[in-house]
């Protein structure tokens, strides 16, 4: 297979295209060796990419040294934590559009042979993903890791161990504490680098790359701040110049990501999300992933995975278990050994290292007697307690692994964590194209719910009402107009969620929303509502006092409106201002221009291909 870059490294027509890779720094000896395109992610807005640029240089080194040309470049990130809250989280998802395209820009403009994709938080892991699978060349993924938990200390001198941004986020809602309680929070909940701790977006897309099996072992969770990350960057820079060599070299299209991210193996990595109750972001991100692959794997496909799969993991925030006690359990491959064992899996799948599952299972499970001694001591893996946004602070390791799959951070398939799967879609009357709901974060006593409805047409009017006690217990809070075209961007809403357990309401109401919720919320939080408002969806109809009726087991959603009721609502309404939000937002040409194309959320919020080609005139 002929490189793709060769049709510029070689004939006098590009001399001229050569003289500027020897101007960048190419040396023309290593020309005709495969063009390795460093996509990072870093900026220092984002404490999950603080620190990728100090991972760009150790990559593109090792890819040098490897045998290859690096060629680093930079994409944006949106800090969900710090856009949220205000108009800035608008951005956020419309960012993922923006990502792949500047990786497809970027790689298809110099005519790139590989990629090696340095992501981490919330839209820049899916947007690199979607691009992978458009772009279809030798790509191998690797995340800046996660950040420890952290230990704050209140200052009458409570310890309060392992806690995380959301804690903080509870604690600026709760009146009984102190601006001192709340500040020691604020300076010590998020202590190192990396993503959010926790089994939040962020993480939960990092243990989905490498489900699906284009991130290598531990890739979702060991730690940024841990020695093992530096050489997790450093395989990975040599397996993206392995695999370029094998499909340019030997014709060997098993390693491209199309071969790799088949509907099986969507279905694997879907399963293991499930498994794991992943971020409800995560399935956003996937159908969007689907899309970009050609791959038919759909909302009914996530609804039929998540009925039979328990939920085995039950990490922060909706369990006990920091994101290092599932690496001290065996990470992903812990997880994807106990779903094997179960027969959840598809076996006929392979990865970027390895030619099957079972191949990788033998050396990564650490439940089996062939687990490797390497894969063994990476897992005990261990935080390092030292406070500092540097990678790679320290080689702590835990005594011993976590091999206990009764009662451990990983459970095996006959002692669940929760019975059933950790995500759910629900149907009915007020979501027809469906609903998405965490169900592992939602206490068993609301798993079925029945209240009146208060209706809110923006985050910032839901903040308002939870803040000032409107909302009561026994309400169902609608979030609408939030949507993906409605917002525009399909804001994410963490603080309508801590807000509500901040007041101490959290298990008495419930919120519904067709935006998103963070992978940090917890509760009764269904988001994700298809249609949404912005395009007629029956959310659009609801209004104050009418009956909200949630059944998670049965995976039902309904306002208690008959058919001929909601029709009368709606020739109102159309008759009226129409499908529009009644508040005071601007909204950008930027925004606007997202929203022109945007799809609901049952479709990953993508942009719509069909109307594309139809405006473009381009098929």
């Amino acid at each position: 297979m002929e490189m793709r870059s060769a049709k510029i490294m070689n004939g006098r027509m590009f001399a001229g295209a050569r003289a500027l890779y020897r101007a960048a720094g190419v040396d023309s000896k290593d020309f005709g060796k495969p063009i390795v395109a460093i996509a990072n992610s870093f900026d220092e807005f984002v404490p999950g990419h603080v620190h990728l640029n100090k991972v760009g240089r150790l990559v593109s080194e090792a890819v040098k040294k490897a045998g290859g040309i690096p060629r680093e470049f930079n994409t944006m990130a949106v800090d969900d934590g710090i856009a949220m809250g205000h108009t800035g989280m608008l951005y956020s998802l419309p960012s993922r559009e923006i990502i792949a395209d500047t990786v497809e820009y970027q790689v298809n403009a110099h005519c790139a042979d590989a990629l090696i994709c340095i992501s981490n938080c919330d839209k820049i892991t899916p947007g690199m993903l979607m691009a992978a699978l458009r772009l279809n060349i030798p790509t191998v993924f690797v995340s800046g890791g996660p950040m420890e938990a952290g230990t704050t200390v209140l200052p009458d001198g409570t310890v309060k161990e392992n806690t995380d941004l959301i804690d903080v986020m509870y604690a600026s809602a709760d009146d009984s504490m102190s601006d001192d309680d709340l500040l020691a929070f604020e300076r010590t909940v998020c202590p190192t680098c990396g993503s959010c701790a926790g089994m939040f977006t962020a993480n939960s897309m990092n243990c989905l790359t490498e489900a699906i099996g284009l991130a290598l072992p531990g890739n979702g969770t060991v730690l940024a701040s841990h020695g093992y990350r530096k050489q997790l960057f450093e395989r990975a820079a040599q397996q993206v110049v392995k695999i370029a060599n094998q499909y340019y070299q030997h014709d060997d299209e098993s390693v491209l990501p199309r071969s790799i991210a088949t509907k099986h193996a969507f279905e694997n990595a879907m399963t293991m999300d499930v498994a794991m109750g992943g971020s409800t972001n995560t399935v956003l991100h996937i159908l969007a992933m689907a899309q970009s692959a050609d791959v038919d794997f759909t909302l009914n496909d996530i609804e039929r995975i998540s009925h039979t799969v328990p939920c085995i993991c039950k990490a922060s925030p909706s369990g006990e278990w920091e994101i290092s006690d599932v690496h001290r359990a065996g990470g992903i491959t812990g997880i994807l050994g106990e779903l094997d064992r179960a027969g959840k899996l598809h076996r006929d799948v392979h990865s970027i290292d390895y030619p099957s599952l079972e191949a990788k299972l033998d050396e990564w499970d650490i439940m089996r007697d062939s687990c490797t001694e390497y894969a063994k001591d990476f897992y005990r893996a261990a935080p390092g307690h030292i406070v500092s946004p540097e990678p790679w602070t320290h080689e702590t390791k835990f005594d011993s692994l976590d091999t206990d799959r009764v009662n451990g951070a990983i459970h095996d398939i006959d002692h669940p964590a929760v019975t059933e799967g950790g995500l759910a879609v629900l149907r009915g009357n007020l979501a027809p194209d469906g609903a998405v709901v965490k169900t592992a974060g939602v206490p068993k006593e609301i798993w079925k719910f029945r209240g009146p409805a208060l209706v809110v047409e923006s985050q910032e009017q839901a903040v308002e009402v939870i803040l000032n006690d409107t909302l009561k217990p026994g309400q169902a809070l609608i979030i609408r107009y939030e949507g993906p075209k409605g917002g525009p961007g399909m804001q994410e809403m963490l603080y309508p969620t801590s807000f509500v357990k901040g007041k101490g309401i959290g298990k008495d109401v419930a919120l519904i929303t067709d935006g998103r919720y963070s992978g940090g919320s917890s509760g009764l939080s269904i988001g994700h509502v298809a249609p949404e408002a912005a395009s007629g969806g029956n959310i659009a109809l609801v209004e104050n006092g009418d009956i909200i009726t949630i059944d998670i087991p049965n995976r039902t959603i309904n306002v208690e409106l008959t058919d001929e009721e909601l029709a009368e609502r709606r020739a109102k309404l159309e008759a009226g201002d129409g499908y529009v939000a009644h508040r005071d937002r601007k909204v950008s040409q930027a925004l606007k221009a997202f929203a022109a194309f945007a799809r609901s959320a049952d479709k990953g919020a993508t942009r719509d291909p069909e109307l594309i080609d139809r405006l473009s005139g381009l098929a």
